[in-house]
């Protein structure tokens, strides 16, 4: 069937959009096509990641539990080297530091939580390296950088064990005083079901005399 006038100009016009746009068109399909691709690409690479991450740390907490240094320090070694940003990474830091601390290696205990302070995505995970990291330092009577660790900014969930830390390190570095006062604080921020954490604090302000 012949095209009437109005569909010949409608065609032409057609014609001569394509002509201008055509390219542009097509590079745009092109483009939303590559990085859906990329983006498909980048998601199966973050699982993958993440799935090798996860074996690791699983090899790392099999090692910390049968006491097998050799095995935990190759896991973390490549959990720290080959997935920094995974939260495994974190999580074997921790683990780890727990184990050397338990067996008296205070200072590579202390090197797992300045990691993780330092290169953990998790600032929940942060804190808690920081209050640990704070409590190793109060060890090796390294006071002052461990005062410095617990005035840095954290989450008010981690409040009460940070005041209760400072109480520690103030009693030790003969300031009962300020002691109290920290001990009070970690007090009134203690939740009221957390009793035996407010009967720990207690006894160390009422050693203080109150």
């Amino acid at each position: 069937m012949a095209l009437d006038l109005e569909e010949q100009e409608q065609l032409a016009e057609l014609k001569s959009w394509w002509k201008a746009h055509g390219n542009l068109v097509i590079a745009v399909i092109v483009a939303v096509m590559v990085g859906f691709s990329g983006w498909r690409f980048w998601r199966g690479y973050q699982a993958n990641q993440a799935m090798q991450a996860a074996a690791l740390y699983e090899t790392l907490a099999k090692a910390a539990q049968a006491g097998d240094a050799k095995a935990l320090r190759d896991a973390g070694g490549a959990l720290a080297e080959g997935y920094p940003r995974t939260l495994y990474a974190s999580m074997g830091a921790l683990l780890a530091a727990r184990y050397y601390y338990d067996h008296n290696d205070l200072k590579s205990a202390k090197a797992q939580l300045q990691w993780v302070v330092e290169r953990t995505a998790s600032e929940e995970l942060r804190d808690l390296g920081r209050l640990r990291l704070a409590a190793v330092m109060l060890d090796e009577k390294a006071y002052d950088e461990a005062l410095k660790q617990l005035e840095a900014p954290h989450a008010a969930a981690y409040e009460t064990q940070y005041a209760a830390l400072k109480g520690d390190i103030l009693v030790a570095k003969g300031q009962p005083a300020e002691a109290k006062a920290a001990y009070k604080l970690a007090l009134d921020k203690a939740a009221p079901q957390d009793a035996q954490f407010r009967e720990s604090v207690r006894m160390r302000l009422d050693a203080l005399g109150g």
